[in-house]
Parts: C-alpha cells; structure tokens; sequence
C-alpha cells in the first residue's frame, strides 16, 4: 500500500504527489539566494573531499615555516605562532566541519523521527508522555552545561561531543514530526492500513514517517549548520575536537597572537566558518520555502 505524499490530501492521485516535489524542485531552482548557497557548500563539500582523498590539507601539523610568515606563494595565508601553514589547516578543518556536521545532522535527524512518529502516533499514551518528559529535561538542560558534563563523565573520549549534541538536537525535530504524525495518522491511507490488519509499527516506519520526509530534510540542514557552529565554540572551550585542527581551534590558538598584533589565523579560520554557515542557512532557507506545503500546492 502506497502512502500519499506528507502534503498531499486523502485521494490525492501519485500524478499529483509527484508534481507537488516538482513544483518544490522548480521553485527551489529559481531562487538566486539558495542557489548561490548551494553552489558554495559544494565548493567546501569537494574541498572537504579532497582532505578525505588525501589531494590536499595534509600539511596541517607540519612545521616547516618561521613564526608568524606573511601571506606569500609559499605560504597562501601565512603561518601561525609556530610555523604552521594556515591555509592548510584551515582546509582541512573543513573536513572537520563537514564530518561533524553530518554524522549530527543524521543521527539526530534520525533519532527524532523516530521518537516524535511514536510519541505522535501513540498521543496520549504513556509512550507519548515519556518522549515528552524526556524532550522537556533535555531541553532544560543548558547545552554547553551539558556537553562540559557528559565530557567529564565520558572521561576525554574522542565522540563525547558528537554524543551530546545528538542527544540534545533531537528534539526540534522530534516535536515537529510528532505535530505531523498527529494529523496523518488520522488519514484514510493510515486507517486503511488498520484494517487491513497492518501492524501497527510497519504503519509507522513505512507508511508515516516517510511522509514526513520535507521536515526531515530541512531540519537536517539546521541541525548541521547548529552543530558546526557548536563544535567551533566547544572547540575554542577546550570541549570539542581533541585530535586534530578546526576552526574553533585555530581561534582559540588566535587569542594570544592577536594580542601580537598577528590576526591571519583568527581572520581566515572566521571567514571560512562565515562562509559556509552563511551559505548553508541560504540553502536551508530555500529549501524550506520550496517544500512549504502552503506555497506548493
């Protein structure tokens, strides 16, 4: 049995599911600002790549330049306080970035799927209330507070923070799908499957939560621009990337030369972090304006 698309309505014929993901696609292709975005996240993405395939940002430890170089052929964007090539690490932060990035954007996104389709599917059951009452302690909780906590406890283990941010992202997500899976469990698709004697959790997984495919989609582009930007904070803490570079710490390697009037590693570890936040949010705003229900229909 076919589920109709999350913003189609019962009786609403595949033709139709399918024009509405057109009219998003068109409407999406047509806005400049997402676009624009979208061609710059994949000018990082294949920047990114090239760390992981080995192309470039290799050299990133290395300490083969006098201390604080000015920008030159050899070194693109000077060196730091002791002889690092800034340019290479900040490329290869951008593998770091992206890393962090997808396995939050993923898993949470996952997780909150699951938990928000059975609290929504099962509202007003003890199911319901337990994944509210655990979205209602985790939000209470203040995120860095948290992360710091889960650090110590966890005892220096290279994912705690990729841990704590999974654990707390979730329930954006989880609360909007929740919302979603409460007005489609009462459409005709679901109440067919019930009596034809569907069980209940395959009507779940394979005919509900796939319907809220265009919210899980743009919350993952929130989430991973969210865990980007926290990695760099925790990063400048002292909480987040312990074996390796990223921007957050190049930062906080910056706070001592800036007070040497050196300002090349804080500048381009900002500018690349600007660069792909910005032009992440672009995308993501785009995205969300084109899988809108109200304007594609």
């Amino acid at each position: 049995m076919s589920a109709p698309s999350a913003t189609a309505v019962p009786g609403d014929t595949g033709r139709s599911r399918g024009s509405l993901w057109s009219k998003a696609v068109y409407k999406l292709s047509r806005d400049r600002f997402g676009m624009t975005g979208l061609a710059i996240v994949l000018v990082y993405l294949v920047a990114a790549l090239g760390v992981w395939f080995g192309l470039w940002g290799q050299g990133w430890s290395d300490v083969t330049g006098p201390m604080w170089a000015a920008p030159s052929g050899e070194y693109w964007f000077g060196t730091n306080v002791i002889g690092q090539d800034i340019f290479e690490r900040a490329v290869y932060s951008t593998k770091v970035a992206f890393e962090v990035g997808l396995v939050v954007a993923v898993l949470s996104t996952l997780l909150g799927a699951v938990l928000g389709a059975l609290a929504g599917y099962f509202n007003g059951t003890w199911i319901d209330e337990l994944v509210l009452w655990l979205k209602g302690v985790l939000d209470s909780i203040p995120f860095y507070l948290f992360v710091a906590a889960l650090a110590f406890a966890l005892k220096g283990y290279a994912y705690s923070m990729h841990v704590a941010m999974i654990a707390t992202f979730w329930t954006t997500t989880g609360r909007l799908v929740r919302g979603e899976v409460i007005k489609l469990r009462g459409f005709e698709f679901v109440e067919a499957a019930r009596a034809l004697g569907v069980p209940e959790f395959k009507i779940i997984f394979r005919h509900i939560i796939p319907n809220t495919f265009h919210i899980l989609l743009v919350q993952a582009t929130i989430v991973f621009v969210a865990a980007i930007k926290s990695e760099v904070i925790l990063s400048f803490l002292g909480l987040g990337v312990k074996d390796g570079v990223s921007w957050g710490l190049m930062i906080a390697e910056s706070t001592q030369e800036v007070l040497a009037g050196q300002f090349n590693n804080f500048i381009w570890a900002s500018v690349f972090l600007f660069g792909l936040v910005m032009a992440f949010n672009l995308f993501s705003d785009a995205l969300q304006d084109a899988l809108d229900p109200r304007s594609v229909a």
